[in-house]
């Protein structure tokens, strides 16, 4: 809760016992020179790229916060071929700089390309606001509308503002919501209240999607993370 250890190594593990195929992850740190300094198993590389290795070998990283000592964003892991990415800054006011991780994923025997967007919003429902225009204007201008998608994250919208505009204009819907009939608490990890962070879809079909707050999950984040199982239509 103090964000006082270093626990990438055990994040890394546990990551991988869930043998997802594809990872959309908030905060991850792509440089950072006092920490490196600091901590003697700070990997040599970003930290998605150390959580990758050997598992995910396609992943892309999105700078979200630049500063002196170094950055971070949002990062997709896959174990498909990502074909393409971009990171489109969202951000309305200079101190919370906020992106969307749009790729581009080419699923084995799929003739139709896979669309996915990681994102973490921001706190201020104004901010939220403006960023969920610009992400609606990302996928009405890039997305095919008859492309399968997934917009996954981070979305600080305890209010549900995303919904009203997802499932009108572009047919999403959120796994959770949709297997469970209730939007899922994910923060804070260790007492979860909020509805903080979601799974949309469209194209698929829900099959599973839980809640992951039992250990060792809830010593990892101070979100619990989602953790889906979709199958193609």
């Amino acid at each position: 809760m103090g964000n006082r250890a270093f626990i990438l190594h055990q994040i890394r593990e546990a990551l991988r016992n869930t043998d997802a195929d594809i990872l959309f992850l908030q905060e991850m740190q792509g440089e950072h020179v006092h920490h490196a300094r600091s901590f003697s198993n700070w990997p040599s590389c970003s930290q998605s790229e150390f959580i990758a290795e050997r598992l995910w070998p396609h992943h892309a990283y999105g700078k979200n916060a630049v500063y002196e000592s170094g950055h971070h964003g949002n990062a997709i892991l896959s174990k498909y071929d990502l074909l393409e990415w971009e990171n489109i800054n969202v951000s309305p006011v200079r101190w919370a700089s906020r992106s969307l991780l749009h790729g581009v994923i080419q699923l084995p025997e799929v003739s139709s390309p896979l669309h996915i967007i990681c994102i973490h919003l921001g706190l201020v429902g104004m901010e939220r606001r403006h960023q969920l225009k610009l992400l609606s204007q990302r996928i009405d201008e890039c997305v095919p509308e008859q492309a399968p998608l997934i917009v996954a994250g981070d979305f600080n919208d305890w209010t549900r503002q995303a919904e009203k505009r997802f499932y009108r204009h572009f047919h999403l819907k959120d796994a959770y919501q949709t297997l469970h009939h209730q939007y899922a608490k994910t923060f804070p990890s260790w007492f979860p209240l909020l509805t903080m962070d979601r799974i949309y879809f469209r194209g698929f079909k829900a099959v599973t999607c839980e809640r992951l707050s039992e250990a060792p999950w809830n010593r990892l984040s101070d979100h619990a993370p989602l953790l889906a199982t979709l199958q193609l239509l």
